[in-house]
């Protein structure tokens, strides 16, 4: 386990250990932990330019306001966007290139529990945004991830150490059992990563797990399963949920820390030193410091079982089979691998 003042420690030499001007792109970022550890980087980073993507311009007006208020000197863009639909995230990846030439950090937390709707690009809406969004806006800023020098790193939050088998027969997991969904997913996220890190072996891939954090994932869903399961935490919420301040700390120490590298760079791009009695953690493949980690909500990575889990699947050629699905997808969609 990561302590909390380890976390804290860590994220206060940010602005000494990181150079100024990190440009972050954070999407999902207009409530809960994607808002949370946006304000978190923001008090921390010096100098950072920030894109933030969401839907409500409402809330990403006021977002920007209280980032301009926590560190006037940074610079504070959002972008008003439906990021379920590829070729919305396509433009929105346009538009940030046209001003960058590098990005160093990529924080994805775009999801939803809304079961069985179809976007108008033909995909289910909750793979929509956990698989297929995210994987896109990773392939399309993937190039200038790897053009920065200094921080080098991909954040995708979901379900780490969580990873279950994937039925390829329903890939976007419209008729998965619900008790199977979290382990198909979050197979598929971090097999991604691992697809992504093979071409992209000087950037750092973290997929987490954060925890029961106060959020918006539940929003428009609908039935009685899910009126139970709004009731249970509504009364249980207080207790057992992480403080969403505290999420978005530890969700900046994944960002930044150098406990979890790239699985071949150098010490410019592996973030903030590490202090004593940290180690640099195992990537999925058992390897310290491999680049591409699963990771749960204290920041230790994920055990033997998932491991060995993982191996398998490696072995018998899960991760080109779960890219190549995702890359049919988005040739359909746009006739582009990439944007």
């Amino acid at each position: 386990m990561v302590s909390l003042s380890d976390v804290q420690s860590s994220n206060s030499r940010i602005a000494s250990s990181l150079p100024p001007g990190l440009v972050a792109v954070f999407v999902g970022a207009t409530n809960g932990i994607g808002e949370a550890t946006l304000q978190q980087f923001v008090k921390h980073a010096r100098q950072p330019r920030v894109y933030f993507v969401g839907r409500s311009q409402e809330a990403g007006d006021r977002i920007a306001a209280e980032c301009k208020t926590l560190n006037p000197a940074g610079g504070y863009t959002f972008i008003n966007a439906d990021v379920s639909l590829i070729r919305v995230v396509d433009e929105v990846c346009r538009d940030i290139k046209s001003k960058e030439k590098s990005i160093n950090l990529l924080f994805l937390s775009q999801g939803t529990l809304v079961p069985g709707v179809e976007t108008l690009e033909g995909l289910h809406y909750a793979a929509a945004l956990v698989v297929h969004s995210r994987n896109r806006f990773i392939v399309n800023l993937l190039p200038l991830l790897q053009n920065a020098t200094a921080l080098r790193r991909v954040v995708s939050v979901f379900a780490a150490t969580k990873e279950g088998p994937i039925n390829m027969t329903d890939f976007q997991g419209w008729k998965v059992p619900l008790m199977s969904q979290r382990g198909h997913a979050s197979s598929i996220v971090t097999l991604s990563l691992e697809a992504l890190a093979k071409k992209a072996p000087t950037v750092a891939f973290v997929h987490d797990f954060p925890g029961p954090v106060k959020s918006g994932i539940a929003r428009g869903t609908k039935g009685a399963l899910f009126f139970v399961i709004k009731a249970v935490f509504t009364v249980i919420g207080p207790m057992v949920n992480m403080p969403t301040v505290e999420s978005g700390e530890r969700h900046v120490y994944l960002a930044t820390s150098a406990r979890y590298p790239a699985g071949a760079n150098g010490d410019a791009a592996s973030g903030v030193p590490l202090a004593d009695g940290i180690a640099v953690a195992r990537g999925t493949s058992s390897k310290t410091g491999s680049g591409i980690y699963s990771v749960d909500a204290q920041g230790e990575t994920a055990g033997p079982m998932v491991e060995e889990f993982l191996a398998k699947m490696r072995n018998v050629g899960m991760v080109d089979q779960v890219w190549a699905h995702v890359e049919d997808d988005f040739e359909r969609i746009t006739g582009l691998k990439a944007a």
